[in-house]
């Protein structure tokens, strides 16, 4: 698989990610934007960043495990 697909598939994956992360935040209460870096702005920032990095870590997972299983054919 060459460079070009496998960045594309990690951004898509750390952008999904990111963006149920801002949902989750969005669904607890918490404003990302709010003024200021009080603790649910802080909370909020935490889900995006931590989202981002599960969906770029299940895009890896995923796109290995389609590589491994169509190298065993």
């Amino acid at each position: 698989m060459g460079p070009l697909i496998e960045g594309l598939t990690d951004a898509i994956g750390f952008i999904v990610g990111a963006l149920l992360g801002y949902g989750l935040g969005v669904a607890l209460g918490l404003n990302l934007f709010a003024e200021g870096y009080g603790t649910g702005s802080v909370i909020a920032i935490l889900l995006v960043g931590l989202g981002g990095g599960m969906g770029l870590q299940a895009a890896r997972h995923f796109r290995d495990r389609q590589n491994n299983s169509s190298d065993s054919d």
